[in-house]
């Protein structure tokens, strides 16, 4: 069952109820071996945290900054800062020295915890140009201090100034004077298109927020919780503070590129991710039915058939499987299913919300035809996360966002924008009322930028409003639904879809390297470097031939006409991808300009 509390006091609600229960499993940095804290070790530590930071002189509302991959270091500041009623504000552990330095002096914030040596090195470097900036505390202690560096304290040094809970009178006083109009966190969106702003979350929202999702999510104390964004991500902020509301038990994962082999030696029941995540899963799985031999080829395209009409055809829509089905289901899950998902490192697999970008209908149906309850859902950083999603047990529809949380007002506009009112949709965006102004419309209703309409209760979203290109032959295309359709294929890795005022659609394609050298190989076709793969007219035509295969079902308009294979992946250092690895369209159409425009000639 749900505890409802403020946040300032969750943790210490959760250990009176659990005491001794793990509530974190966990790797040191540089580790791999798999620690566990106690709901009562995660209570004394965000106490002495709260101490701390009184000791160090933050009052409330004041701010605080975690810049930092994910960590146990990290949830005990967030709620230690929660504790004292400060603001904590999470940036991006890829985050610039420029972006950071940003939004430090918009928010004013005071002490900044950093992760590792690249954060550290980051915030040194920028520190004398942070006039509110008072401290650096620093997570890893392998981090190399500079000898020049009077501002900077170890964790374990400043856990000291708290440790004996010096404070914990003032701290329960606050705790007693802590509302739900106060300020919780500043999220600084990553903008595809322009600068960053600063969202504001109150912890009404918060409070708001995880008794709608209560309500639909059936997470609860004997889950086991992964994560895998960064705690950076609303989607996954949210997610872990709603999972730790029902005590379940977190994973606290510091490297995503690691993921797969940390879902093996933890075998969670929950996670959530962005679509991306997903699609790497379905590739890996049809490049094992490429290479198997003619009868597991045979029984895994069985498998995946049987699961497929008994997920998709009869449990989505409400209706109940046959029992010759139910019996085929049970001996084809035995067989081969359940070892999919083995390999996954899924035992007893709950649920996995999944959100961020469009899920390709043709994964959605694979990963529920395996036996995996993939929660497809919609949300924002200015709705706190869920705006929508689906409910395990109950119909839903491939290719929806599924139903409206309870606390939410949804509304079409006559241009068909996705407008939202409600407790969970942020006051605003922090200093920025010209922003504010037009974010909201007079009756209170947040502008989302999002193209979509209500069918029998779901949401369906068709496209961002500012993504929509609209070619030289007056045709609308929706870049995100045909890149999220090349996606699917293993040998494509990312892909910026061209349109906007030109007669055509071409596309920027970065292909999956380790396969399509592979493949080279296996074909005899002999390379030097990449540069010199990608330019050969051999693999061109071999991409293309797998793209127009994907792209069938488009109209003649939406089809990639023209591609040009990069030799490199689009990156943040580049500007290319925001910090949640969102193409920024802008930037790629100006750093390929030459590239783009040679596909249009005649």
């Amino acid at each position: 069952m749900q505890t409802r509390c403020h946040l300032s006091v969750l943790i210490h609600e959760q250990a009176k109820k659990y005491g001794n229960r793990t509530a974190l499993t966990f790797q040191h940095f540089g580790s791999k071996a798999w620690k566990n804290v106690s709901w009562n070790q995660f209570s004394q530590r965000v106490k002495q945290v709260s101490n701390a930071l009184l000791n160090l002189g933050i009052k409330p509302q004041d701010k605080i900054a975690v810049f930092a991959q994910n960590c146990i270091q990290y949830l005990y500041t967030d709620f230690g800062a929660y504790g004292v009623r400060a603001i904590s504000i999470p940036f991006y552990a890829t985050s610039s020295e420029q972006q950071i330095q940003y939004m430090i002096a918009d928010a004013q914030v005071k002490i900044l915890f950093v992760g590792e040596q690249e954060q550290y090195d980051k915030a040194h470097r920028i520190f004398a140009l942070c006039p509110s900036l008072e401290r650096i505390v620093v997570f890893d202690s392998s981090v190399r201090v500079s000898s020049h560096d009077p501002h900077t304290l170890t964790f374990e040094a400043f856990i000291k100034l708290g440790e004996n809970l010096p404070r914990q009178s003032e701290v329960e006083a606050l705790w007693g004077q802590a509302t739900d109009d106060d300020l919780c966190n500043i999220l600084y969106t990553s903008g595809t298109t322009g600068d960053s702003k600063g969202v504001m979350l109150s912890y009404g929202q918060y409070a708001a927020a995880l008794k709608a999702n209560d309500e639909v999510v059936p997470v609860d104390e004997s889950d086991s919780v992964i994560n895998f964004l960064p705690f950076t991500h609303i989607f996954e902020r949210g997610w872990a503070y709603l999972c730790l509301s029902e005590g379940a038990r977190l994973i606290v994962n510091t490297n995503p590129r690691e993921i797969q082999e940390a879902m093996r030696q933890t075998h969670p029941t929950c996670m959530c991710s962005v679509p991306r995540f997903w699609e790497k899963v379905y590739q890996a799985v049809k490049d094992k039915m490429d290479n198997a031999t003619g009868l597991q080829r045979k029984l895994m395209f069985r498998a995946l058939a049987v699961g497929r009409r008994y997920n998709i055809e009869y449990l989505s829509r409400g209706k109940r499987p046959p029992l010759s089905l139910a019996m085929e289901y049970k001996l084809m899950d035995r067989m081969v299913l359940s070892l999919v998902r083995k390999q996954i490192g899924l035992l007893k697999p709950n649920i996995f919300p999944t959100a961020g970008a469009r899920v390709s209908p043709e994964v959605e149906e694979f990963v529920h035809s395996v036996g995996i309850c993939m929660i497809v859902g919609y949300g924002l950083t200015e709705s706190l996360a869920t705006v929508s999603c689906d409910h395990k047990g109950e119909p839903y529809t491939i290719g929806s966002v599924g139903h409206p949380i309870s606390s939410i007002e949804v509304k079409i506009s006559e241009s068909g924008e996705v407008l939202l009112k409600g407790p969970t949709i942020t006051p605003g965006y922090y200093k920025r009322d010209e922003a504010n102004a037009t974010a909201f419309d007079a009756d209170g209703f947040f502008h989302t930028g999002d193209v979509g309409y209500m069918r029998d209760g779901e949401l369906f979203l068709t496209e961002r409003i500012k993504d929509l290109f609209k070619t030289s032959n007056g045709k609308y295309i929706a870049p995100q639904m045909v890149e999220s359709l090349l996606l699917v294929d293993k040998y494509i890795d990312q892909v910026a879809v061209i349109a906007d005022e030109h007669k055509f659609v071409s596309a920027l394609v970065v292909p999956e390297f380790r396969l399509l050298e592979e493949y080279a190989r296996q074909n005899n076709l002999k390379f030097d470097s990449r540069e010199q793969m990608c330019a050969d007219e051999r693999i061109h035509r071999f991409i293309m031939e797998r793209i127009d295969t994907l792209q069938q079902q488009l109209a003649k308009y939406e089809q990639v006409k023209r591609i040009a294979l990069l030799p490199h992946h689009f990156t943040m250092e580049a500007g290319e991808l925001t910090n949640t690895l969102k193409i920024r369209r802008p930037v790629i159409y100006k750093n390929y300009k030459d590239i783009i425009e040679k596909m249009y000639e005649d």
